[in-house]
């Protein structure tokens, strides 16, 4: 009887290269293992992450952040197995003692201030899960710029462009990011990256209203701040949602802005223009 010609062919080929036909049979099934395993591991969404780190502590619940919780159990399995975070801890829910977790291995990775603040960072994320998970939508502050005499990164310089665009008025900043320190009224949102100040001279209360509401449009925690607030005057503060290089002060007002309140020390309601709230990544793919 015949071989059949797939049969032949392959016996040829084993010949051409000396390699018996055995021997290539498990060289092909290792290799489908191989695929078959990477194709297999979890895959940790960056953003939903970064989010659930800032949203999950401020929580009076164990609520999870829709759409995190598979992401957010690979890198506390992770965490885990480098004896960093306790089992009863793996849940899906990014709180405080996962966040120290994290900020733990970051300062293992030498990393200080800013990059061991406890939210995910690309390289710090990446590492983590090498041959445990890989990563997927990817974010970061990038550079950083100038701008009206002040340091922004140049996540937040886009976003306060795009904010400008849609209002088509020019916005001016009384304080800038990464000024630790600077102001003490500020209460350190402002000694990371992604917290602004905007001016607001010249401005009726409806314009206040509209820049808030825009800032909060492309990405922002954004309020109108009064004098009657604290020792500060009018101004409108933001804060950019999802920035990797926020102070832990700042990241409590992005979980805050979340959960309807008004990132400030009383825990108030929110008392700026109420709109669906995305991140600055989830806007430009809304464009």
């Amino acid at each position: 009887m015949r071989r059949p010609w797939f049969a032949v062919g392959l016996a040829a080929l084993c010949a051409a290269v000396a390699v018996p036909a055995h021997a290539w049979a498990l060289t092909s099934d290792a290799t489908a293992q191989r695929t078959s395993t990477t194709a297999a591991r979890p895959v940790v969404d960056m953003e939903a992450t970064v989010l659930a780190a800032q949203i999950d502590p401020r929580r009076a619940d164990n609520t999870l952040t829709p759409g995190a919780k598979s992401s957010v159990l690979a890198v506390e399995q992770a965490l885990q197995a480098k004896n960093l975070l306790d089992a009863q801890w793996v849940d899906g829910y990014f709180g405080t003692l996962t966040v120290s977790a994290y900020a733990a291995y970051q300062r293992s990775l030498g990393y200080t201030g800013l990059a061991a603040n406890g939210l995910p960072g690309t390289t710090s994320l990446t590492k983590l899960g090498l041959n445990r998970y890989t990563v997927t939508n990817t974010i970061g502050p990038g550079t950083k710029v100038t701008r009206d005499g002040f340091v922004v990164n140049a996540r937040t310089q886009a976003m306060l462009a795009e904010t400008q665009r849609l209002l088509d008025y020019t916005l001016v900043l009384e304080q800038g990011s990464y000024n630790p320190g600077g102001d003490p009224t500020s209460a350190g949102t402002h000694d990371g990256g992604g917290v602004v100040d905007i001016a607001v001279t010249g401005m009726t209360a409806a314009k206040r209203t509209a820049v808030a509401r825009a800032l909060r449009q492309v990405g922002f925690a954004a309020w109108v701040r009064d004098p009657s607030q604290g020792d500060w005057p009018w101004h409108i503060h933001a804060a950019a949602i999802n920035d990797t290089d926020l102070s832990s002060q700042a990241q409590n007002q992005v979980g805050d802005y979340y959960l309807g309140m008004n990132g400030l020390a009383n825990h108030g309601p929110d008392d700026g223009p109420r709109i669906p709230i995305k991140t600055w990544e989830q806007y430009q793919r809304a464009q």
